[in-house]
């Protein structure tokens, strides 16, 4: 079938322990640490890679400032993964290393590896709701989540800029086997792996019309998890990017916050499933950002009093 997930991130940053305490605080598992480099890891085993200094067989950074420098994306079998190696290879220079990864760029200049997926599993207990009809927690009383622990990366958005937007798509359609799910002409395209079944696994964003990362999304179980975790981090400092809402396309609900690694990191729930019925939608304008977000009249000054 061919790339199954993410599989693994790097960026490239210039300070570890801002960006260390960051990713402890959003609930990533902290498995190394030296005085260049930190690796966290999400409960599928997915692996996030900070360092200081990210090694020649990563591509120069494609924006100023602490950015991401590489996607390692996981392929089913080994069969598959020699395969697309081999096919990036006919056109770039394809550098394995150690750890049986098969390091080249993308159209855009972002590093793109390959290997093998190494899932783990992650049993999800989701908190049991009610509603009249469909009462499914008795005689107990919810308790506060406390500390949210993301379950995958399930998403990158990355952004391009609009000369060879269509090239750069097609390195991911046509070499990698990405499918578009939505093409929004005025901003981007959202693109399904080939084992996947989220609505999209990755964006290539022209609006911005420059180059450099947008965000990763991580998967946690539910809506609570997405406030819950989105206060935490509030609570512990770090700045909030979006309010609170639920996407258009995707539909899953979201909670945005800046990184101190670059751009920004999205936790979301409740994202579309889709299979090979979906068929590709073509927006020539650019949908609404979001079904809803969360609005108070706390925002607005408050009425004298007569």
């Amino acid at each position: 079938m061919g790339i199954q997930r993410i599989e693994s991130v790097t960026y490239g940053i210039n300070d570890l322990a801002q960006c260390v305490g960051f990713f402890d605080d959003f609930g990533l598992f902290l498995v190394e640490r030296t005085d260049e480099h930190a690796v966290f890891e999400t409960l599928t085993g997915q692996t996030l890679r900070l360092d200081t200094d990210p090694g020649s067989l990563l591509p120069p950074p494609v924006e100023n400032g602490p950015t991401l420098r590489e996607v390692v994306w996981g392929v089913d079998t080994p069969q598959e993964l020699h395969r697309l190696a081999a096919e990036l290879g006919h056109d770039r220079k394809v550098r394995s290393s150690a750890d049986g990864v098969h390091h080249t760029v993308d159209e855009t200049g972002f590093g793109v590896g390959l290997t093998l997926a190494r899932p783990k599993p992650a049993p999800v207990t989701l908190r049991p709701a009610n509603a009249l009809g469909g009462v499914n927690r008795w005689n107990t009383a919810l308790e506060p989540i406390t500390r949210v622990r993301p379950l995958r990366m399930c998403h990158v958005a990355l952004n391009i800029p609009k000369h060879g937007k269509d090239e750069a798509v097609a390195f991911y359609t046509e070499r990698l086997g990405f499918r578009p799910t939505d093409v929004v002409e005025p901003m981007g395209v959202f693109m399904q792996a080939p084992g996947d079944d989220d609505q999209h696994t990755m964006l290539l964003c022209h609006r911005p019309d420059n180059a450099g990362v947008n965000h990763i999304a991580y998967e946690v179980p539910g809506f609570d998890d997405v406030v819950e975790g989105g206060n935490y981090m509030i609570e512990h400092g770090w700045r909030e990017a979006r309010r609170l809402g639920r996407h258009t396309i995707g539909s899953n609900v979201f909670r945005f916050l800046h990184a101190p690694c670059g751009g920004r990191v999205e936790y979301a729930a409740d994202m579309d499933r889709v299979d090979d019925r979906y068929e590709t939608r073509v927006h020539e304008s650019t949908p609404p950002h979001h079904i809803w977000a969360l609005r108070t009249n706390r925002d607005q000054e408050a009425p004298a009093q007569s």
